[in-house]
């Protein structure tokens, strides 16, 4: 479970813990594996002390992400679960019924820089970095957390029908949260400016308020689940109806 310090993560932690589930947090700092994801070298750390403590691997949830508006956001979000997620495959394989949850956002629908997108999916992390960087100075920074996002639910459809993953049993999905009350947004849900920008980016007709966490965890079970069989390569948008708002039936 990563990004199991906090938010989202955190709580996905508590319900596989209430229920009995051995789990194992990494974030940066506190959790039982201490490692930076933004970076190859706490990527690979976290892999190896994974490895040392467990020969196979029933669920990973990848959760730790960031929504700052800096280039490293690209490295956190789509590289920091990709790299992480490829350096786990064989010990996926070898559990019974592995299942792999990755947290997205409702953000992946909205426009992103293109060239940022297609270097996270050409796996060109340097590449990737070097166009947010871009972004950041021609006054595109916005955009850095969207395009990272959209990157990954682009690679989850990828990757979930390849041989590596369904071919070897394994399901990838991949949850899309609205707007949650986490650290991350509570500031700006609070600022009456801040609050009218979110729902103007996030519609949500449904309840016209943040998504409580505990549907997040719910769909995050629903998909980790060992007696889900047959979907992969889903994004589950948990968002008071803000995808259908956006995307309408163009998407479907």
């Amino acid at each position: 479970m990563t990004g199991a310090g906090s938010g989202i993560g955190a709580a996905v932690a508590r319900s596989f813990r209430e229920d009995g589930e051995e789990v194992l947090g990494v974030d940066l700092a506190g959790a039982d594996i201490d490692a930076d994801l933004a970076g190859q070298s706490g990527r690979e750390a976290a892999v190896a002390e994974i490895a040392t403590r467990y020969d196979a691997v029933d669920v990973v949830v990848a959760c730790a992400g960031s929504a700052r508006p800096v280039p490293e956001t690209v490295s956190v979000n789509f590289f920091g679960v990709v790299r992480l997620l490829e350096g786990l495959l064989p010990r996926l394989w070898r559990a019974e019924r592995p299942r792999v949850v990755v947290i997205t956002s409702v953000a992946a629908v909205h426009r992103a820089l293109r060239s940022v997108v297609e270097a996270c999916l050409t796996g060109d992390e340097h590449a990737a970095v070097t166009e947010a960087r871009r972004a950041v100075d021609t006054g595109k920074a916005a955009g850095i957390y969207t395009s990272s996002k959209q990157a990954l639910a682009r690679w989850v459809r990828r990757s979930a029908p390849t041989s590596q993953w369904a071919g070897n049993g394994v399901t990838l999905n991949a949850v899309g949260p609205g707007v949650v009350l986490t650290p991350m947004i509570e500031d700006q849900w609070r600022d009456p400016v801040g609050r009218k920008a979110l729902t103007e980016q996030v519609p949500m007709p449904l309840t016209g308020e943040p998504v409580d966490v505990g549907q997040i965890v719910r769909a995050v079970r629903f998909l980790a689940a060992p007696d889900n069989e047959a979907i992969t390569g889903q994004c589950l948008y948990v968002d008071a109806g803000a995808d259908a708002t956006l995307r309408t039936d163009s998407c479907w």
